[in-house]
């Protein structure tokens, strides 16, 4: 470069080249490396920048004089045209000239022009601190963009640097605000942003969830927004690798508007700077999500021991499952998130009620901002947190009725165990290619329906005939398939009945769409005030390889019957209507059956008589909808879960066939036993009754009360050889109270009967090898009365 300015950094760029702090802080400007927080790839740049610049602004007036006349122009006459002084006796090195070199003096004549370095600044003579400051910002800046320019490798990237470093240069000598010029427009560039979507998103998929569960979404949809905020987009050139059926102009563009609105302003704040997720729509997001999607999953897999261990199942298990659904709203044609007016009706459990406020504004959010260099300091809370403003607070002890049920139920499998066995079951790296076989013997009825629409193969439209508005000539198409559907599969329904139900605008169907052609529907009429809609016609036809596939009462080998029937359960729990009723003939019962129909009519008759039409020989079923249930994903959650239990009884199994000392009790004169004391029937899960419980409880008692009775003194410990040699072949089973208290311990005494008998054993074996007349059999009689009082005082023993 000729500029004067671009000569006086060229010492910094060598030193950057050798591995100097300012070189890699121009390098990470661009290249997004030398970072250390893997999430955000700005952050580290934004520190050195931040250091630097407060360096540079702590210098005397007279060196920041110096340090601006480098990028001021000469205005000792008309005729020069320098546009930065030029110190006649450069310094070696960057850091020499900025913190130990003397400022230079403003009689030092230039060394390109000649001129005093007064003629470069005279501008700045009056111009307050606030000002020589917000100009120094601009310099370092400066100097970082003109190391990215020559250390970036992507010409488009290196293009956007380069202009980005004149537009600042250019604000420097002007003494002007920089503003991004040119054909990129302004932000936003597209509403609803990207934020909107993911807050219309959870509201859309969740809004019929526990508020605890509701506020774990919402945590996740935090969280990915966190990540899609200080994400290094790929470049156009890697975009148009990946995508061959695009040219890439549009990215492009979307691209550059990253790097001067969003990316490059992380680290170099003279610039405006706009959150990526708030600028950007539903365009950016298709284009950057799949390969965003498998390197943010990628890297919480490799980083996972980083993670907070709270936060580990989270992010590994649930979060990948909350982009699979997510993708789809991205990429469905019909998605309703996308809508400026986008809206959800209220539930009965109530809504959380999300913004882009609540985003930006959240502690936890704000914590993940901020936090240190691994992925497990996001800021991301898998419980309640704090309300947000206006939300009343509740009581941490108040609880919601299906907590309630779980803490009452006993026996439950501990969640810590699930989520290791989730782990087990869910290997991150594999979520990123197919989720399932196909051929698979366990594969859920409408498993190949549901992957072909997310791959896009199908699609589902709810759509209807109408008189007030302009018809549609793709919707009037796809009705007139539909009545070649019904026609050909329902050949005993009048066909002039069919279309005219079809066509009439009081009904609606829910078409399944592939290929471009209609191969199946849902003919259905609403009756919001009755609180049902009625199902008309059902059915699906397909040819593929000359296979027809119809399935009312016969085939549904695809899965699109069940699939279908999914789409409009869901449909109806957004527009709150919880019951289904058909008249159901005798093909289609076990179909109907199959998706949760019953004849057992829970809706008053008085609700739907005279509203819906009455077919001779037909059976009226009913269907009650759910609004928990995601109907579409039902059937992988429900495998799922089988896989789960699966892995649970495995393991169960595996510490079953663990081997365990055999019985000895035998020896020692006991007959018969209870199931319950074979060694390791607890730990294959069997747990004693409240009565056993209670049994074992008062055990204690009574042996405890008799070791501190006074003439319990000779059974307290095994009798010793020394004191009586012919003891143990007197005696063939000796006991004494210390052994009880062991046996105790061990869970031995599983019955009442066996510690009544070792109890019983202490006084006889006394007896047997002492004269009746003897000390010992003297506190035997005692301590036996003893015993049996607190036996029946207990309840071991009747009164």
């Amino acid at each position: 470069m000729s500029d004067p300015a671009a000569q006086a950094l060229q010492p910094r760029l060598h030193q950057a080249q050798s591995g100097g702090t300012a070189g890699s802080n121009a390098a990470a400007v661009g290249s997004g490396s030398g970072n250390s927080d893997p999430v955000r790839p700005g952050l580290s740049q934004q520190q050195r920048a931040s250091q630097k610049k407060a360096q540079v602004r702590a210098f005397p007036r007279a060196k920041k004089l110096e340090k601006l006349g480098v990028f001021s122009a000469c205005k000792a006459s008309d005729t020069c045209k320098c546009n930065g002084w030029k110190n006649p006796q450069p310094p070696t090195a960057t850091r020499s000239m900025d913190l130990q070199q003397q400022a230079a003096s403003l009689s030092e004549s230039c060394r390109s022009c000649g001129h005093a370095l007064a003629a470069h600044v005279s501008h700045l003579e009056n111009v307050s601190e606030e000002e020589i400051n917000r100009l120094l910002g601009m310099v370092v800046d400066v100097e970082n963009l003109f190391m990215s320019v020559h250390k970036e490798e992507d010409t488009d990237t290196k293009q956007v640097y380069f202009y980005l470093f004149k537009l600042l240069r250019k604000c420097i000598l002007q003494m002007s605000q920089p503003i991004v010029e040119g054909s990129l427009g302004s932000p936003p560039f597209q509403k609803p942003n990207i934020e909107q979507g993911v807050l219309n998103f959870v509201q859309y998929k969740f809004s019929h969830l526990a508020p605890r569960e509701r506020q774990t979404m919402f945590e996740l949809s935090k969280m990915f927004l966190l990540c899609l905020n200080y994400w290094k987009l790929e470049t156009p050139t890697q975009f148009r690798q990946r995508s061959q059926k695009d040219d890439g102009t549009a990215y492009k563009v979307d691209y550059t508007r990253w790097l001067c609105y969003c990316h490059v302003p992380q680290s170099n704040d003279s610039l405006p700077r706009y959150e990526t997720t708030q600028v950007f729509g539903r365009s950016l997001l298709k284009s950057i999500f799949t390969v965003t999607r498998r390197q943010l999953l990628e890297k919480f897999r490799v980083e996972k021991d980083k993670l907070l261990p709270e936060k580990r199942t989270l992010i590994l298990t649930h979060f990948p499952k909350f982009l699979s659904m997510l993708e789809e709203e991205i990429y469905g044609d019909n998605s309703p998130i996308w809508e400026a007016d986008f809206t959800m009706p209220a539930s009965e459990g109530g809504q959380l009620v999300i913004s882009p406020a609540a985003v930006s504004g959240s502690p936890s959010f704000s914590k993940g901002m901020n936090s240190g260099s691994s992925l497990g300091s996001l800021g991301l809370d898998s419980g309640v947190a704090e309300p947000m403003t206006g939300e009343k607070r509740k009581l941490p002890e108040v609880l919601t009725l299906e907590d309630a049920k779980r803490i009452r139920v006993m026996g439950d499998i501990p969640m810590e165990l699930v989520n290791e066995v989730m782990m087990t079951i869910t290997d991150p790296a594999a979520m990123l290619g197919p989720e399932t076989s196909l051929l698979s013997a366990n594969a859920a009825r409408d498993e190949t329906a549901r992957l072909e629409e997310r791959r896009g193969i199908i699609e589902f439209h709810v759509i209807g005939n109408s008189l007030s508005q302009k018809s549609n000539k793709k919707i009037l198409m796809w009705l007139v398939g539909l009545q070649n559907v019904f026609s050909h599969q329902l050949p005993r329904m009048p066909k002039e009945y069919i279309t005219r139900l079809v066509f009439d605008p009081k009904h609606k169907t829910l078409a399944l769409i592939k290929d471009g052609r209609v191969i199946g529907g849902i003919c259905f009429r609403m009756f919001p005030t009755q609180g049902f809609t009625e199902i008309v016609f059902c059915a699906v036809t397909s040819n593929d390889e000359n296979t027809e596939i119809i399935y009312l009462g016969k085939l549904d080998l695809m899965g699109y019957g069940t699939h279908l029937m999914n789409h409009l359960k869901e449909y109806h729990i957004k527009h709150s209507i919880l019951y289904f009723l058909t008249y159901a003939d005798e093909y289609a019962i076990g179909y109907f059956k199959k998706q949760g129909f019953s004849k057992d009519i829970k809706v008053t008759k008085s609700r739907y008589l005279g509203y819906i039409k009455d077919y001779e020989g037909a059976t009226l079923m009913e269907c009650e909808l759910n609004p928990r249930i995601p109907y579409t994903e039902l059937s992988h959650i429900i495998k799922r879960q089988k896989e789960i239990i699966k892995k649970l009884i495995e393991r169960k199994q595996s510490q079953i066939r663990k081997v365990y000392p055999g019985l000895t009790c035998f020896k020692e004169g006991v007959r018969q036993i209870p199931v319950e004391s074979i060694p390791g029937i607890r730990e294959s899960g069997w747990k004693p009754s409240a009565k056993e419980k209670t049994e074992s409880h008062n055990n204690c008692v009574v042996v405890f009360l008799s070791q501190t009775h006074p003439d319990a003194w000779p059974f307290m410990e095994p009798v010793k050889k020394t004191e009586a040699p012919d003891y143990y072949e007197i005696i063939r089973f000796p006991i004494d109270l210390k052994t009880m208290t062991e046996r105790l311990k061990n869970r031995y005494y599983v019955t009442k009967k066996l510690f009544i008998a070792d109890l019983q054993r202490v006084i006889t074996n006394c007896r047997e090898y002492n004269p009746p007349d003897s000390e010992y059999c003297k506190c035997a009689n005692t301590l036996e009365k003893f015993f049996y009082f607190k036996l029946k005082e207990g309840g071991l023993i009747e009164k």
